[in-house]
């Protein structure tokens, strides 16, 4: 007798017409999943898959990647150029020519009136790694403005600058692989299965190969969660007390690593003079975690062979984001937990090249990991470019959350914009409209001109999309991996590096960088500035990326493989090869629920979006398992306010409203809503987004709000279908 799958029919696919395979890389999360575009007789992209000798995904792909061909002829691409006098009034079609002489002169205009740093340029995670290079170039290089920056900041920066503070470096120590080889694994705020489903199925087949224990830190009962042998609902923005806690047990109970900690770190007494103030006991009372728990994580993880800490936007995104970081990376220095198989402080990282745009864009210094702040640095570069060290900046300029407040006092006078959304993305959307509404000049170059900021543009560049250009990203683990071109651009939309280009022919300068016609002359450029340092790529090429499926960085010249651990050598990159022991005192400075704003706002992905939805809300699919935006609600606490499962509620804070339908569930607690961020009319309305003092990264999932029932449920079901349309 036959039981179970034995007695079904097997799963066939459909033939789609393939006639071709094109290998690339998904453009979506930082997974780095390699992927094979199929295209029929007529040259249309039909069918996605997933690679299945690349080390990374082995032939598996999430939703996005599995549509990720419908991108290609998707609603509300850029076709041309487009130009008007005035936001809001129509645009008019314009040449390539005009629109870039334009935005050129607009610039200098701007430039010489105001001074060099009031036109502002923010640009994503999301373009080519030779992208970001030559956009750099042409910021520090030609336009010479210090005002330039990148959407990670909204995701990223609070991991940039725990690495930074830590190790002396941005770059994740750690990789996929160490699921295979770690003893224990802590999550904090990252919920895999729905932000990078890919990495999630790595992780769950090697846990169930070796059992490990997984831990999960999150307010939430996240998917992640519900798998995990221990979850701690943690109070949130209390995460620093936690990881505090957990140090104070370990140091308490002699389970640290002295020997690690005596030989290659710096820092260590006042570290401990700190910590122990943060007893289990007493930091129960903070972050809500019960005192035999914290004792019980502390001696998991400090007696396992090997531990692994992963994160994402839980930690990042808050005001001691920052230090969050931080204390992941002190908990695994006292035990010795990095630069080994199974042991590392992973970042998961958001964007598909947002690893990218930390490398070469010189977004926050010069490529290469290099500093503004470093006269060497500005020498080495300046030589290499052939241009005036004196041309550049001796220090960063603004963070794109401190740029936008600049507009508002008049410190900057134009913008521009490139695949970044703010009008969706950042927090307080009311005083975000008010901000565009000032500014004096803005460019907005996206692959769809139906983005929301473009409402408020003079000129629109239609760039082009993903896969109809090449180029490299870097995944979370250092991988670079190769976008082979699949398509042509779409109607008359070009690439990045294209635009890059010709933007920097219409500026005069005494002295100016050169700039490749093809990208990979680009990254021969980049391979050359990174010789001898911690990311040396230059071991790599694009025909030996495409061949092993993407490197792992360090890959110097001659080596047989890129590293898959960075700090194995127990050297780092501070001065004098020491990693820093960072003493973290808590400030409570988040708004917090009271009798007016009863709960907390908590906020994340689902599966089926990316961001903004710019693309996902294009794919018929997608939409057709998240069509709406909705807010997980205790239902205890609804039946409190009369409020209905199903039905539609308002949800106000002290900057907004938005009306929402209620989903009533356990999943999260009787003092807390969660309500997914890529709908543009709901959660960022009401968002605070108080920044961290290091990153400047924005506070998305702390503060506080109200739910008030909604009489007329037509009119509100009205209301918010009229919100999604606009």
């Amino acid at each position: 007798m036959l039981f179970g799958r034995k007695k079904k029919n097997p799963i066939r696919l459909p033939d789609k017409g393939v006639v071709e395979w094109r290998y690339t890389t998904c453009g979506y999360c930082s997974t780095g999943c390699s992927i094979e575009v199929g295209l029929d007789r007529n040259g249309r992209a039909v069918s996605s898959r997933g690679v299945g000798d690349a080390d990374v995904n082995r032939g598996k792909l999430c939703i996005k990647g599995i549509l990720e061909h419908e991108l290609f002829d998707s609603a509300g691409r850029g076709r041309v150029p487009l130009m008007r006098e005035r936001a809001h009034e129509p645009f008019r079609e314009a040449s390539w020519d005009e629109a870039l002489d334009r935005t050129a002169s607009e610039i200098q205009r701007i430039q010489d009136v105001h001074g060099r740093d009031a036109f502002a340029i923010v640009s994503t995670g999301q373009i080519m790694t030779e992208e970001f290079y030559t956009l750099g170039k042409l910021a520090r290089g030609v336009i010479g403005t210090n005002n330039y920056d990148g959407n990670t900041t909204l995701c990223m920066a609070s991991a940039v600058s725990g690495y930074k503070r830590s190790f002396g470096s941005d770059g994740p120590p750690g990789c996929y692989e160490d699921f295979e080889h770690t003893h224990c694994l802590l999550a904090i705020g990252s919920n895999l299965p729905e932000q990078h489903p890919v990495i999630y199925w790595r992780m769950r087949e090697a846990r169930e190969k070796r059992g490990f224990p997984l831990i999960v830190v999150d307010p939430r009962v996240t998917m992640l969660a519900q798998n995990a042998d221990m979850h701690l609902p943690i109070r949130p923005g209390t995460d620093v007390v936690l990881l505090n806690a957990l140090a104070h047990v370990i140091l308490d109970e002699g389970l640290q690593d002295q020997a690690y900690i005596d030989a290659h770190t710096e820092g260590f007494e006042a570290f401990r003079d700190l910590v122990e103030r943060y007893d289990p006991r007493s930091a129960a009372k903070t972050c809500g975690i019960d005192e035999d728990s914290i004792r019980n994580v502390a001696r998991l993880y400090a007696g396992a062979p090997a531990a692994m800490t992963i994160w994402t936007m839980g930690i990042n995104q808050s005001t001691h984001g920052s230090d969050g970081v931080v204390a992941i990376n002190n908990l695994n220095l006292i035990t010795g937990n990095i630069g080994k198989p199974g042991a590392a402080p992973l970042s998961i990282t958001g964007q598909s090249n947002a690893m990218g745009t930390r490398e070469w864009s010189s977004a926050s210094g010069l490529p290469g990991y290099r500093a503004l702040e470093k006269e060497a640095d500005r020498r080495e570069v300046a030589g290499f470019w052939g241009i005036d060290p004196e041309f550049f900046p001796k220090k960063r300029g603004l963070f794109m959350t401190d740029i936008l407040p600049a507009i508002e006092t008049g410190q900057i006078k134009g913008l521009w914009l490139i695949a970044t959304n703010p009008m969706t993305s950042m927090p307080n959307t009311a005083r975000i409209r008010r901000t565009l509404a000032k500014l004096d000049f803005l460019v907005v170059q996206d692959a769809y001109a139906d983005v929301e900021t473009n409402e408020y543009s003079h000129v629109y560049l239609p760039a082009a999309l993903w896969a109809e250009k090449q180029g490299c990203f870097t995944n979370t683990e250092r991988r670079v991996n190769l976008v082979r071109n699949v398509m042509p651009p779409h109607g008359d939309s070009r690439p990045d590096f294209w635009i890059f280009n010709q933007m920097a022919k219409r500026f005069e300068r005494d002295r100016k960088p050169p700039f490749p016609e093809t990208t990979e002359q680009a990254f021969e450029e980049m391979k050359q500035l990174s010789k001898g340092r911690l990311l040396d790529i230059s071991g790599m090429s694009y025909d030996r990326i495409e061949r092993e499926r993407g490197l792992q960085w360090p890959c110097p010249e001659g080596a047989q493989r890129g590293a898959q651990r960075l700090y194995a050598d127990g050297v780092f990159q501070h001065p004098g090869g020491r990693a820093k022991l960072i003493p973290l005192p808590f400030e409570d400075n988040n708004e917090r629920p009271d009798a007016d704003y009863p709960f907390w706002l908590n906020s994340g992905r689902v599966v089926e979006h990316f961001h903004t939805r710019t693309r996902t809300g294009k794919i018929g699919n997608q939409n057709k398992f998240s069509p709406t935006p909705y807010m997980e609600m205790n239902p205890d606490a609804a039946a409190e306010l009369g409020i209905e499962h199903g039905s539609y509620a308002r949800l106000v804070s002290r900057r907004g409203d938005a009306i929402v339908r209620v989903q009533c569930t356990q999943r999260v607690p009787r003092d807390m809503v969660f309500v997914p961020f890529h709908y543009h009319e709901c959660v960022n309305r009401v968002s605070l987004g108080l920044l961290d003092p290091h990153s400047r990264q924005p506070a998305y999932k702390q503060c506080a709000v109200r739910v008030e029932p909604v009489a007329d449920q037509r009119a509100a079901a009205e209301m918010n279908l009229a919100a999604r349309a606009y």
